[in-house]
């Protein structure tokens, strides 16, 4: 696995949005507040370069426990149920959406690998708090399972992934799903926040990262808990669940300037220990959550490798299934 430790500069076009990002937020995120915040995604959203296109794009609203649930669903153009990827959006669960760079990146999964994705608008905190997001996101994959039929996916391939804050709840969902009987086959966690503040390494090392600091991290922590006791239960930080066996084969990104590096690569351990596979990508020159900024150069090797993994989960998988049942 890559070394949790790392020297290398941030690259010359993320040195450049970090520039910007230093002006714009001199006090951090989280010196905006909720609604600065918020302002602040939605205008970063605003400037996400013009998306691919993709066959289909559909909304549709998921039965929760509390109340409907947003999911946008985007097809490829297919006659025969596809492969699916439920995906959970970043933004310390208190800001972000379904658009901007989340809706690029989901496009380009779709257009690359053919299969199709379901993303997730859930509800945000501090408005709702802890455990309302996860269990908005557990909805949707219920939802994205009894309907798999009519929407022409395959109830048996479905993966889940998610940036940041949806890493973290793409990954507690693994454990609470284990044992269901069309199991998820994969996850994607990128920059997944999966502790409360352990103050590993790169939590000392890049505490004043560009676009998240670690004062940041806890100041959206403070937003989606609202006990201690919440910090150590495992739907909020999957690093506590008491097994990490049985669970989906997972792919593990992390970001070389980052505080939350090394949650992802302790949490890839933890993993890996417990006999579940696991691949780790670390990018040295990037920064928190570049997954949803397009435009940077780190931004294809990133999906490249996201879309490689699901290829080997899913795609292959698919087509073999296919082949089995046609032979």
């Amino acid at each position: 696995m890559p070394t949790n430790h790392t020297s290398a500069p941030l690259d010359s076009d993320a040195q450049a949005v970090a520039d910007m990002f230093a002006v714009a937020l001199p006090a951090g995120l989280s010196g905006l507040g909720v609604e600065g915040v918020r302002a602040f995604a939605a205008q970063t959203e605003a400037q996400t370069p013009p998306a691919p296109e993709v066959n289909q794009v559909t909304e549709h609203a998921a039965p929760g426990p509390h109340g409907d649930v947003r999911v946008r669903l985007y097809r490829p153009d297919s006659k025969l149920p596809v492969p699916v990827l439920l995906y959970i959006h970043g933004g310390g669960w208190t800001m972000g959406s379904i658009d901007g760079g989340v809706d690029y990146l989901c496009r380009d999964i779709v257009r690359t690998n053919n299969i199709a994705v379901a993303s997730v608008d859930y509800r945000l905190a501090p408005e709702h708090k802890f455990p309302v997001p996860f269990e908005d996101c557990q909805a949707a994959l219920a939802w994205l399972r009894g309907n798999a039929g009519e929407l022409g996916l395959d109830s048996a391939l479905i993966a889940i992934g998610g940036d940041s804050a949806g890493g973290n709840i793409s990954a507690a969902i693994t454990h609470s799903d284990r044992g269901h009987d069309k199991p998820l086959v994969a996850q994607v966690l990128l920059c997944p926040a999966t502790e409360y503040a352990v103050e590993r390494t790169s939590w000392i090392q890049h505490a004043n990262a560009p676009v998240l600091t670690a004062a940041d991290t806890l100041w959206f922590w403070d937003q989606y808990l609202s006990t201690e006791a919440d910090r150590i239960d495992p739907r909020a930080t999957p690093a506590n669940a008491e097994s990490f066996a049985d669970l989906p084969q997972a792919l593990v990104i992390v970001a070389g300037h980052d505080p939350l590096r090394d949650d992802g690569l302790h949490y890839a351990e933890l993993l890996n220990s417990a006999g579940t596979s696991v691949e780790v990508a670390q990018f040295d020159g990037s920064f928190h959550d570049f997954f949803v900024l397009p435009a940077l150069a780190a931004y294809a090797g990133a999906r490249d490798t996201i879309t490689g993994f699901l290829d080997r989960a899913l795609v292959t998988r698919n087509a073999l299934a296919t082949e089995g049942a046609t032979s």
